[in-house]
């Protein structure tokens, strides 16, 4: 367990346990039916979905707390199996309820020093949504960079076909 501050104050980022994703579940439901963000499945369920988010070990899934109740999530782990096992990625999701507080860097700076810890030689974001600014500056700010976009990659909700970029960090 670990204590960061936020803008807010303090917030605790804890190992997520499996009675953490039915807390989880709304605000993965809400931030991925929004279509602005992420590729998953259209049709999950709180079920169906638990596989693409709780990550198996090695990686762990992580959650941002405060005062017990939770703010946000990422999950970190190999990006590949095998010969490509040695480079990280993760994923992350606030709570729109609680988006603008330093939640997104306090789980992006956790991840980052997680990776290292664990031996990792760098850090890979698969797919950033090109139009997801925020993200893309907040990941430039702890030293990620654009390797590059695949054009029309995503189908966003609102814009149509955007790029996605890939992010990297070599550590």
């Amino acid at each position: 367990m670990v204590s960061i501050h936020s803008s807010l104050g303090p917030v605790e980022i804890r190992e997520a346990s499996a009675a953490d994703w039915p807390r989880i579940y709304p605000f993965f439901a809400a931030i991925t039916d929004a279509g602005g963000t992420y590729a998953y499945p259209l049709d999950h369920t709180l079920e169906s979905a638990r596989p693409w988010w709780m990550e198996p070990p090695p990686g762990v899934t992580v959650v941002a707390t405060d005062g017990g109740e939770i703010l946000g999530s990422a999950k970190m782990g190999p990006n590949r199996p095998g010969r490509g096992a040695h480079i990280a990625t993760a994923s992350f999701m606030v709570d729109p309820a609680h988006q603008g507080r330093g939640i997104g860097k306090a789980l992006g700076t956790y991840a980052v020093e997680w990776a290292r810890a664990q031996g990792y030689v760098g850090m890979q974001f698969n797919a950033v949504v090109s139009t997801n600014v925020v993200a893309v500056r907040l990941w430039q700010q702890l030293g990620f960079t654009i390797m590059t976009t695949i054009p029309e990659a995503f189908d966003h909700r609102v814009h149509g076909l955007v790029g996605l970029h890939v992010m990297y960090q070599k550590f």
